[in-house]
Protein backbone atom coordinates (compact mmCIF):
# COMPACT_ATOMS: atom_id res chain seq x y z
CA UNK A 1 0.00 0.00 0.00
CA UNK A 2 1.40 3.47 -1.18
CA UNK A 3 0.66 7.00 1.14
CA UNK A 4 1.18 10.36 -0.06
CA UNK A 5 1.74 12.55 2.52
CA UNK A 6 1.31 16.12 1.32
CA UNK A 7 3.74 18.74 2.94
CA UNK A 8 3.00 22.04 1.03
CA UNK A 9 2.48 24.83 2.95
CA UNK A 10 -0.92 26.38 3.25
CA UNK A 11 -1.65 29.55 1.52
CA UNK A 12 -1.84 32.53 3.58
CA UNK A 13 -4.99 32.88 6.03
CA UNK A 14 -5.73 29.93 4.29
CA UNK A 15 -6.29 25.98 5.81
CA UNK A 16 -6.39 22.96 3.46
CA UNK A 17 -8.56 21.31 5.88
CA UNK A 18 -11.18 23.94 5.59
CA UNK A 19 -10.46 24.03 1.79
CA UNK A 20 -11.56 20.13 1.88
CA UNK A 21 -14.99 20.89 3.81
CA UNK A 22 -15.47 23.58 1.29
CA UNK A 23 -15.27 21.33 -1.55
CA UNK A 24 -17.46 18.79 -0.10
CA UNK A 25 -19.93 21.68 1.13
CA UNK A 26 -20.35 22.55 -2.70
CA UNK A 27 -20.15 18.63 -4.22
CA UNK A 28 -23.01 18.07 -1.98
CA UNK A 29 -25.27 21.45 -3.23
CA UNK A 30 -24.37 20.36 -7.01
CA UNK A 31 -25.70 17.05 -6.02
CA UNK A 32 -28.88 18.23 -5.00
CA UNK A 33 -29.18 20.53 -7.73
CA UNK A 34 -28.54 17.81 -10.05
CA UNK A 35 -31.60 15.61 -8.30
CA UNK A 36 -33.36 18.45 -8.47
CA UNK A 37 -33.52 19.22 -12.26
CA UNK A 38 -34.52 15.56 -13.14
CA UNK A 39 -38.87 16.74 -13.51
CA UNK A 40 -38.51 18.95 -16.38
CA UNK A 41 -36.14 16.48 -18.41
CA UNK A 42 -36.82 13.87 -20.81
CA UNK A 43 -35.56 9.99 -20.00
CA UNK A 44 -33.24 10.40 -23.31
CA UNK A 45 -31.87 13.60 -23.47
CA UNK A 46 -31.60 14.02 -19.58
CA UNK A 47 -27.61 13.10 -20.14
CA UNK A 48 -26.95 16.26 -22.09
CA UNK A 49 -24.79 19.38 -20.60
CA UNK A 50 -26.70 20.71 -17.66
CA UNK A 51 -26.75 24.29 -16.15
CA UNK A 52 -26.73 24.24 -12.40
CA UNK A 53 -27.27 26.77 -9.79
CA UNK A 54 -26.61 26.55 -6.46
CA UNK A 55 -26.70 29.58 -3.54
CA UNK A 56 -23.60 31.81 -3.69
CA UNK A 57 -23.51 31.82 -0.26
CA UNK A 58 -20.81 29.49 1.01
CA UNK A 59 -18.82 29.22 -2.33
CA UNK A 60 -15.98 30.99 -1.53
CA UNK A 61 -13.22 29.32 0.67
CA UNK A 62 -12.94 29.78 4.34
CA UNK A 63 -10.18 31.84 5.30
CA UNK A 64 -9.26 33.89 8.84
CA UNK A 65 -9.74 37.41 9.29
CA UNK A 66 -9.96 39.38 12.17
CA UNK A 67 -13.43 39.99 13.65
CA UNK A 68 -15.47 43.55 12.38
CA UNK A 69 -16.28 43.85 15.95
CA UNK A 70 -14.97 43.96 19.32
CA UNK A 71 -11.61 44.89 20.01
CA UNK A 72 -9.18 48.05 19.87
CA UNK A 73 -7.53 48.86 16.87
CA UNK A 74 -6.26 51.58 15.18
CA UNK A 75 -6.87 52.43 11.03
CA UNK A 76 -4.69 55.10 9.32
CA UNK A 77 -7.44 56.25 6.51
CA UNK A 78 -6.25 58.26 3.34
CA UNK A 79 -7.46 61.18 2.95
CA UNK A 80 -8.77 62.44 6.37
CA UNK A 81 -9.18 66.08 6.82
CA UNK A 82 -11.73 66.37 10.11
CA UNK A 83 -10.71 64.12 12.55
CA UNK A 84 -7.26 63.36 14.91
CA UNK A 85 -6.38 61.13 17.20
CA UNK A 86 -8.16 60.63 20.12
CA UNK A 87 -11.19 62.14 18.70
CA UNK A 88 -14.70 60.18 18.86
CA UNK A 89 -16.86 59.81 15.89
CA UNK A 90 -20.63 59.73 16.30
CA UNK A 91 -22.22 56.42 15.79
CA UNK A 92 -23.84 56.36 11.72
CA UNK A 93 -27.55 56.76 12.05
CA UNK A 94 -30.16 53.61 12.00
CA UNK A 95 -31.50 52.63 9.01
CA UNK A 96 -29.87 52.28 5.23
CA UNK A 97 -26.93 51.14 6.48
CA UNK A 98 -24.61 48.41 8.01
CA UNK A 99 -22.34 46.40 6.41
CA UNK A 100 -24.47 44.26 3.61
CA UNK A 101 -23.07 43.89 0.26
CA UNK A 102 -24.58 44.68 -2.73
CA UNK A 103 -23.69 41.79 -4.91
CA UNK A 104 -26.12 39.62 -2.29
CA UNK A 105 -28.85 41.62 -3.03
CA UNK A 106 -32.10 40.13 -5.09
CA UNK A 107 -35.32 41.71 -6.71
CA UNK A 108 -36.75 40.09 -3.56
CA UNK A 109 -35.43 42.28 -1.60
CA UNK A 110 -33.10 39.36 0.92
CA UNK A 111 -31.32 36.65 -0.32
CA UNK A 112 -28.25 36.28 -2.58
CA UNK A 113 -27.72 35.94 -6.35
CA UNK A 114 -27.39 32.33 -7.40
CA UNK A 115 -23.61 30.50 -8.41
CA UNK A 116 -24.42 29.15 -11.85
CA UNK A 117 -21.97 26.86 -14.02
CA UNK A 118 -22.51 24.14 -16.97
CA UNK A 119 -21.72 20.68 -16.14
CA UNK A 120 -20.71 18.29 -18.52
CA UNK A 121 -22.95 14.78 -19.18
CA UNK A 122 -19.98 12.85 -17.55
CA UNK A 123 -20.09 14.87 -14.82
CA UNK A 124 -23.42 15.05 -14.20
CA UNK A 125 -23.98 11.29 -14.49
CA UNK A 126 -20.76 10.85 -12.27
CA UNK A 127 -22.62 12.64 -9.35
CA UNK A 128 -25.79 10.71 -10.13
CA UNK A 129 -24.14 7.27 -9.75
CA UNK A 130 -21.12 7.25 -8.12
CA UNK A 131 -22.28 4.63 -5.65
CA UNK A 132 -24.32 2.28 -6.99
CA UNK A 133 -23.72 -0.91 -9.69
CA UNK A 134 -25.96 -3.07 -11.40
CA UNK A 135 -27.13 -6.20 -9.39
CA UNK A 136 -27.03 -9.87 -11.58
CA UNK A 137 -24.96 -7.73 -14.66
CA UNK A 138 -24.21 -10.64 -16.52
CA UNK A 139 -23.33 -8.93 -20.22
CA UNK A 140 -24.73 -11.24 -22.17
CA UNK A 141 -24.85 -9.34 -25.50
CA UNK A 142 -21.75 -9.66 -27.15
CA UNK A 143 -22.50 -10.50 -30.30
CA UNK A 144 -23.77 -7.76 -32.33
CA UNK A 145 -20.83 -6.30 -34.03
CA UNK A 146 -20.92 -2.38 -33.88
CA UNK A 147 -18.36 -1.17 -36.04
CA UNK A 148 -15.05 -2.54 -37.55
CA UNK A 149 -11.41 -1.02 -35.59
CA UNK A 150 -8.17 -0.89 -36.05
CA UNK A 151 -6.50 -3.18 -32.91
CA UNK A 152 -2.56 -3.98 -32.51
CA UNK A 153 -1.35 -6.85 -34.22
CA UNK A 154 2.35 -6.49 -33.28
CA UNK A 155 4.93 -4.97 -35.16
CA UNK A 156 5.61 -5.11 -39.04
CA UNK A 157 9.13 -4.13 -41.12
CA UNK A 158 6.71 -1.75 -43.22
CA UNK A 159 4.73 1.40 -42.39
CA UNK A 160 3.82 5.09 -41.73
CA UNK A 161 6.39 7.24 -40.16
CA UNK A 162 3.63 7.82 -37.58
CA UNK A 163 3.21 4.19 -36.19
CA UNK A 164 6.97 4.13 -35.76
CA UNK A 165 7.92 1.37 -32.93
CA UNK A 166 10.47 3.78 -31.28
CA UNK A 167 11.41 0.89 -28.46
CA UNK A 168 11.80 -1.98 -30.80
CA UNK A 169 14.07 0.10 -33.33
CA UNK A 170 16.62 1.10 -31.26
CA UNK A 171 16.58 -2.27 -29.72
CA UNK A 172 17.02 -3.84 -32.72
CA UNK A 173 19.60 -1.24 -33.71
CA UNK A 174 22.19 -1.99 -30.19
CA UNK A 175 21.84 -5.47 -30.86
CA UNK A 176 22.94 -5.46 -34.30
CA UNK A 177 25.55 -2.77 -32.92
CA UNK A 178 26.70 -4.96 -30.46
CA UNK A 179 26.65 -7.59 -32.58
CA UNK A 180 28.90 -6.67 -35.02
CA UNK A 181 31.24 -4.75 -32.24
CA UNK A 182 30.48 -1.40 -34.00
CA UNK A 183 34.15 1.16 -32.59
CA UNK A 184 32.20 4.09 -30.13
CA UNK A 185 32.38 7.21 -30.26
CA UNK A 186 34.35 6.82 -26.94
CA UNK A 187 36.77 4.69 -28.48
CA UNK A 188 37.68 6.92 -31.37
CA UNK A 189 37.78 10.55 -29.04
CA UNK A 190 40.06 9.04 -26.87
CA UNK A 191 42.38 8.22 -30.28
CA UNK A 192 42.07 11.75 -31.59
CA UNK A 193 42.82 13.42 -27.83
CA UNK A 194 46.54 10.85 -27.68
CA UNK A 195 47.13 12.27 -31.09
CA UNK A 196 46.52 16.23 -29.87
CA UNK A 197 48.84 15.47 -27.48
CA UNK A 198 51.48 13.69 -29.43
CA UNK A 199 51.06 16.84 -31.96
CA UNK A 200 51.33 19.05 -29.45
CA UNK A 201 54.79 18.16 -27.94
CA UNK A 202 57.30 20.88 -29.54
CA UNK A 203 60.61 17.85 -30.24
CA UNK A 204 58.90 14.94 -31.29
CA UNK A 205 60.73 11.17 -30.97
CA UNK A 206 61.17 8.55 -33.52
CA UNK A 207 58.90 6.83 -31.72
CA UNK A 208 56.21 9.50 -30.87
CA UNK A 209 55.63 9.68 -35.07
CA UNK A 210 55.49 6.13 -35.20
CA UNK A 211 52.74 6.30 -33.18
CA UNK A 212 50.70 9.00 -35.20
CA UNK A 213 50.83 6.94 -37.41
CA UNK A 214 49.79 4.13 -35.88
CA UNK A 215 46.59 6.19 -34.13
CA UNK A 216 46.16 7.52 -37.91
CA UNK A 217 45.42 4.05 -39.32
CA UNK A 218 43.68 3.01 -36.04
CA UNK A 219 41.27 5.99 -36.87
CA UNK A 220 40.74 5.25 -40.67
CA UNK A 221 39.95 1.45 -39.87
CA UNK A 222 37.43 2.85 -37.13
CA UNK A 223 35.62 5.19 -38.96
CA UNK A 224 35.39 2.65 -42.15
CA UNK A 225 33.86 0.20 -39.74
CA UNK A 226 31.31 2.52 -38.25
CA UNK A 227 30.69 3.56 -42.19
CA UNK A 228 29.75 -0.56 -42.56
CA UNK A 229 28.17 -0.85 -39.64
CA UNK A 230 25.97 1.98 -39.68
CA UNK A 231 23.81 3.19 -36.20
CA UNK A 232 20.43 2.65 -37.73
CA UNK A 233 20.07 0.15 -40.16
CA UNK A 234 16.98 0.29 -42.32
CA UNK A 235 16.66 -3.61 -41.29
CA UNK A 236 16.44 -2.12 -37.67
CA UNK A 237 13.12 -0.33 -38.06
CA UNK A 238 10.11 -1.34 -36.97
CA UNK A 239 6.07 -0.40 -37.06
CA UNK A 240 3.32 -0.58 -35.25
CA UNK A 241 1.02 -3.50 -37.36
CA UNK A 242 -2.73 -2.81 -37.25
CA UNK A 243 -5.92 -4.66 -38.31
CA UNK A 244 -9.25 -4.39 -38.76
CA UNK A 245 -11.62 -6.27 -36.02
CA UNK A 246 -14.71 -7.00 -35.29
CA UNK A 247 -15.61 -4.65 -32.12
CA UNK A 248 -18.27 -6.73 -29.74
CA UNK A 249 -20.88 -4.63 -27.87
CA UNK A 250 -22.55 -4.90 -24.93
CA UNK A 251 -26.38 -3.59 -25.44
CA UNK A 252 -29.37 -3.16 -22.69
CA UNK A 253 -33.26 -2.92 -23.47
CA UNK A 254 -35.13 -1.63 -20.89
CA UNK A 255 -38.71 -1.75 -20.87
CA UNK A 256 -40.71 0.55 -18.89
CA UNK A 257 -44.51 -0.47 -18.05
CA UNK A 258 -46.88 2.03 -16.48
CA UNK A 259 -50.27 1.68 -14.99
CA UNK A 260 -52.42 4.83 -17.27
CA UNK A 261 -55.59 4.24 -16.02
CA UNK A 262 -57.69 7.09 -14.17
CA UNK A 263 -56.37 6.21 -10.86
CA UNK A 264 -52.82 6.93 -12.01
CA UNK A 265 -53.12 11.18 -12.23
CA UNK A 266 -50.10 13.39 -13.05
CA UNK A 267 -48.42 13.42 -9.66
CA UNK A 268 -48.25 9.57 -10.22
CA UNK A 269 -47.23 10.01 -13.93
CA UNK A 270 -44.35 12.44 -12.50
CA UNK A 271 -43.17 9.92 -9.99
CA UNK A 272 -42.63 6.86 -12.27
CA UNK A 273 -41.26 9.66 -15.02
CA UNK A 274 -38.40 10.25 -12.01
CA UNK A 275 -37.73 6.76 -12.05
CA UNK A 276 -36.96 5.63 -15.17
CA UNK A 277 -34.79 8.67 -15.92
CA UNK A 278 -32.47 7.89 -13.37
CA UNK A 279 -33.10 3.83 -14.59
CA UNK A 280 -32.48 4.84 -18.39
CA UNK A 281 -29.13 6.93 -17.38
CA UNK A 282 -27.58 4.20 -15.30
CA UNK A 283 -28.20 1.74 -17.50
CA UNK A 284 -26.75 3.93 -20.12
CA UNK A 285 -23.41 4.52 -17.79
CA UNK A 286 -22.91 0.46 -17.99
CA UNK A 287 -23.78 -0.18 -21.55
CA UNK A 288 -22.45 0.60 -24.87
CA UNK A 289 -26.10 0.50 -26.15
CA UNK A 290 -29.41 0.98 -24.73
CA UNK A 291 -33.11 0.62 -26.47
CA UNK A 292 -36.28 2.25 -24.10
CA UNK A 293 -39.66 0.16 -24.96
CA UNK A 294 -42.63 2.11 -23.43
CA UNK A 295 -45.81 -0.01 -22.58
CA UNK A 296 -48.80 1.71 -20.89
CA UNK A 297 -51.85 -0.35 -19.95
CA UNK A 298 -55.66 0.14 -18.66
CA UNK A 299 -57.20 -2.93 -19.01
CA UNK A 300 -55.32 -3.41 -22.79
CA UNK A 301 -51.47 -2.21 -23.38
CA UNK A 302 -49.90 -1.28 -26.18
CA UNK A 303 -46.12 -0.14 -26.88
CA UNK A 304 -45.99 3.61 -27.44
CA UNK A 305 -43.34 6.99 -27.60
CA UNK A 306 -42.60 8.93 -25.04
CA UNK A 307 -44.70 11.23 -25.20
CA UNK A 308 -47.59 9.59 -25.35
CA UNK A 309 -46.04 7.47 -22.03
CA UNK A 310 -46.27 10.34 -20.06
CA UNK A 311 -48.48 12.80 -21.19
CA UNK A 312 -51.73 11.24 -23.35
CA UNK A 313 -54.54 10.96 -21.18
CA UNK A 314 -56.29 7.39 -21.30
CA UNK A 315 -59.60 6.50 -19.31
CA UNK A 316 -60.38 2.30 -18.61
CA UNK A 317 -59.91 -0.17 -16.21
CA UNK A 318 -56.70 -1.68 -14.96
CA UNK A 319 -55.20 -5.07 -16.06
CA UNK A 320 -51.57 -5.54 -15.35
CA UNK A 321 -50.99 -8.59 -17.40
CA UNK A 322 -51.78 -7.00 -20.70
CA UNK A 323 -48.67 -4.95 -19.79
CA UNK A 324 -46.33 -8.10 -19.71
CA UNK A 325 -48.08 -10.26 -22.28
CA UNK A 326 -47.08 -7.27 -24.83
CA UNK A 327 -43.96 -7.22 -22.97
CA UNK A 328 -43.10 -10.81 -23.77
CA UNK A 329 -44.44 -10.02 -27.56
CA UNK A 330 -41.60 -6.99 -28.14
CA UNK A 331 -39.12 -9.04 -26.63
CA UNK A 332 -39.36 -12.43 -28.87
CA UNK A 333 -39.88 -10.13 -31.88
CA UNK A 334 -37.09 -7.68 -31.41
CA UNK A 335 -34.60 -8.46 -28.42
CA UNK A 336 -33.05 -11.95 -28.36
CA UNK A 337 -31.97 -12.85 -24.92
CA UNK A 338 -29.10 -14.16 -25.77
CA UNK A 339 -28.07 -11.02 -27.55
CA UNK A 340 -29.75 -7.85 -24.99
CA UNK A 341 -29.73 -8.03 -21.54
CA UNK A 342 -33.23 -6.91 -20.62
CA UNK A 343 -34.16 -4.86 -18.16
CA UNK A 344 -37.98 -4.06 -16.49
CA UNK A 345 -39.12 -1.33 -14.21
CA UNK A 346 -43.48 -1.41 -13.39
CA UNK A 347 -44.99 1.55 -12.09
CA UNK A 348 -48.35 0.78 -11.16
CA UNK A 349 -50.82 1.90 -7.80
CA UNK A 350 -51.09 -1.73 -7.12
CA UNK A 351 -54.76 -2.17 -7.90
CA UNK A 352 -55.78 -4.75 -10.68
CA UNK A 353 -58.86 -6.84 -12.16
CA UNK A 354 -59.53 -9.60 -9.31
CA UNK A 355 -57.34 -12.36 -10.43
CA UNK A 356 -54.75 -10.90 -12.88
CA UNK A 357 -52.36 -10.45 -10.20
CA UNK A 358 -51.69 -14.17 -9.73
CA UNK A 359 -52.00 -14.24 -13.78
CA UNK A 360 -49.07 -11.63 -13.70
CA UNK A 361 -46.97 -13.98 -10.93
CA UNK A 362 -46.80 -17.02 -13.10
CA UNK A 363 -45.56 -14.36 -16.42
CA UNK A 364 -43.00 -12.99 -14.55
CA UNK A 365 -41.65 -16.74 -13.03
CA UNK A 366 -42.31 -18.71 -15.93
CA UNK A 367 -41.47 -15.94 -18.76
CA UNK A 368 -39.59 -12.94 -17.50
CA UNK A 369 -37.22 -13.36 -14.72
CA UNK A 370 -35.76 -16.30 -15.87
CA UNK A 371 -34.12 -14.68 -18.62
CA UNK A 372 -33.91 -11.07 -17.64
CA UNK A 373 -31.56 -9.00 -15.72
CA UNK A 374 -33.50 -7.47 -13.17
CA UNK A 375 -37.25 -6.45 -12.57
CA UNK A 376 -38.41 -4.11 -10.50
CA UNK A 377 -41.96 -3.36 -9.56
CA UNK A 378 -42.43 0.01 -8.05
CA UNK A 379 -45.86 1.19 -6.36
CA UNK A 380 -46.85 4.30 -6.36
CA UNK A 381 -48.91 5.38 -3.35
CA UNK A 382 -50.25 8.42 -1.68
CA UNK A 383 -48.47 9.90 1.67
CA UNK A 384 -51.83 8.79 3.75
CA UNK A 385 -51.76 5.46 2.19
CA UNK A 386 -47.76 5.24 2.98
CA UNK A 387 -48.36 5.54 6.48
CA UNK A 388 -51.40 2.55 6.47
CA UNK A 389 -49.40 0.61 4.62
CA UNK A 390 -46.19 0.70 6.77
CA UNK A 391 -45.79 -3.02 6.46
CA UNK A 392 -44.29 -4.62 3.71
CA UNK A 393 -46.42 -7.71 3.61
CA UNK A 394 -49.88 -5.14 3.61
CA UNK A 395 -51.45 -3.68 0.43
CA UNK A 396 -53.20 -4.05 -2.56
CA UNK A 397 -53.85 -7.77 -3.84
CA UNK A 398 -50.52 -7.22 -6.84
CA UNK A 399 -48.10 -5.75 -4.18
CA UNK A 400 -48.66 -8.52 -1.63
CA UNK A 401 -48.31 -11.33 -4.77
CA UNK A 402 -45.62 -9.57 -5.96
CA UNK A 403 -44.32 -10.26 -2.46
CA UNK A 404 -44.93 -13.79 -2.81
CA UNK A 405 -41.86 -14.23 -4.83
CA UNK A 406 -39.37 -11.59 -3.52
CA UNK A 407 -37.31 -14.17 -1.43
CA UNK A 408 -37.26 -16.41 -4.62
CA UNK A 409 -35.92 -14.67 -7.04
CA UNK A 410 -32.41 -12.30 -6.94
CA UNK A 411 -33.47 -10.24 -9.56
CA UNK A 412 -36.58 -8.64 -8.85
CA UNK A 413 -37.09 -5.88 -6.18
CA UNK A 414 -40.24 -4.06 -4.94
CA UNK A 415 -40.46 -0.89 -3.41
CA UNK A 416 -42.61 1.76 -2.59
CA UNK A 417 -43.17 5.43 -3.50
CA UNK A 418 -45.69 8.35 -2.36
CA UNK A 419 -43.12 11.44 -2.94
CA UNK A 420 -39.95 12.79 -5.04
CA UNK A 421 -38.03 12.85 -1.81
CA UNK A 422 -38.43 8.64 -1.82
CA UNK A 423 -37.48 8.09 -5.39
CA UNK A 424 -33.96 8.51 -5.08
CA UNK A 425 -33.39 6.82 -1.90
CA UNK A 426 -35.11 3.80 -3.21
CA UNK A 427 -33.08 3.90 -6.40
CA UNK A 428 -30.09 3.65 -4.48
CA UNK A 429 -31.72 1.10 -2.31
CA UNK A 430 -32.27 -0.93 -5.43
CA UNK A 431 -28.70 -0.58 -7.07
CA UNK A 432 -26.52 -0.23 -4.21
CA UNK A 433 -23.32 -1.45 -4.31
CA UNK A 434 -23.98 -3.90 -1.25
CA UNK A 435 -27.14 -5.54 -2.78
CA UNK A 436 -25.50 -6.12 -6.17
CA UNK A 437 -22.25 -7.53 -3.93
CA UNK A 438 -25.33 -9.96 -2.33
Amino acid sequence: MSYFIDRRLNPKGKSLGNRQRFLRRARSQIKKAVQDSLKDRSVSDFEKNQKISIPAKGTTEPFFHHASKGGTRDFVHPGNKEFDAGDRIRKPPGGGGGEGQGKDASDGGEGEDEFSFTLTQDEVLDIFFEDLELPNMTKTSLKQVKKMAYQRAGVTVAGAPTNLNLIRTMRNSFGRRLALNRPSTADIEALKERLFELEAKADRHVEDHAEIKRILKKMDELEAKRRWVPYIDPMDVRYNAFEQRPVPSSQAVMFCLMDVSGSMGEREKDLAKRFYILLHLFLKRRYEKVDTVFIRHTHTAQEVDEETFFYSRQSGGTIVSTALDVMLKVWEDRYPADEWNVYGAQASDGYTQSGDAQRCIELLTQEILPRCQYYSYIEILDEREMEVFADDESGAELWRTSRTIFNDWPNFNTKRISSPGDIFPVFRELFSKEAASE
